[in-house]
């Protein structure tokens, strides 16, 4: 109950970051809705959205969740935390790029709190042990959005002339192959951070299961007699 109530509560916190960073950006004359919504962190904040409601519902309703929800919270998990470590990257590293990036509240929220928050949801599950333990599939399955937003980046940036990301701008980074180190680093960092995570969760859900299988000690009735008035006198 308490699970699903805090999950809530992140999706609700999720949503009011998106409205809130929506409304700020609106403020800027170079403001286009098309790409507010290409950024990578505002992506993989509605897919914690839908993933975090849909982990509510099981929570609330259910015993545990299904083993397919434990791979997607994963992934998902993994792309709100990396999307906070490349902006705090962004930051930074804008005033050598020329540029300063402001942190409003909204991006506070999108990028730093609720990563943090969903860490420690997922952790959670992790420490109860109570839904299947994550397979190493997942670092696997982590791949394919982040594949897909890339291609649809490169494209799209090449047509409109614009990144969101200075790192996947030829003209930023110096070159095609500054381009290409750049979205190597990343998606290895995509993969290590997915493996640790699976490993962290595998190595906690042994434990609980450990601690669930190990039995409880009864009191010695010798010791109770042996201590017993009675037996004193």
């Amino acid at each position: 109950m308490l699970l699903g109530v805090f999950r809530l509560a992140i999706v609700a916190l999720e949503v009011i970051a998106l409205i809130g960073n929506f409304r700020y950006v609106l403020g800027f004359r170079t403001f286009a809705t098309a790409n507010f919504f290409s950024y990578f962190t505002i992506q993989s904040a509605f897919l914690a959205v839908i993933t975090l409601a849909i982990a509510a519902g099981f929570a609330l309703t259910a015993p545990r969740d299904p083993a397919w929800l434990g791979i997607l919270r994963t992934c998902v998990t993994v792309y709100v935390v990396l999307s906070g470590i490349v902006f705090a990257i962004i930051v930074a590293e804008s005033s050598s790029h020329g540029y300063r990036v402001d942190v409003p509240w909204s991006d506070t929220l999108l990028h730093f709190v609720v990563p943090a928050l969903a860490v420690i949801a997922w952790s959670v599950d992790s420490v109860l042990g109570v839904n299947p333990p994550v397979p190493w599939s997942t670092v696997g399955w982590v791949l394919p959005f982040p594949f897909g937003w890339l291609i649809y980046t490169l494209i799209r940036g090449a047509d409109v002339g614009w990144y969101p990301y200075f790192f996947l701008d030829e003209a930023q980074v110096g070159s095609v192959l500054g381009v290409v180190v750049a979205c190597a680093i990343v998606l290895a960092i995509f993969l290590a951070l997915t493996a640790s995570f699976v490993a962290i969760n595998r190595w906690l859900w042994r434990r609980a299961r450990d601690r669930r299988a190990r039995p409880k000690r009864s009191p010695d009735p010798t010791a109770a007699r042996v201590g017993s008035p009675a037996l004193r006198r």
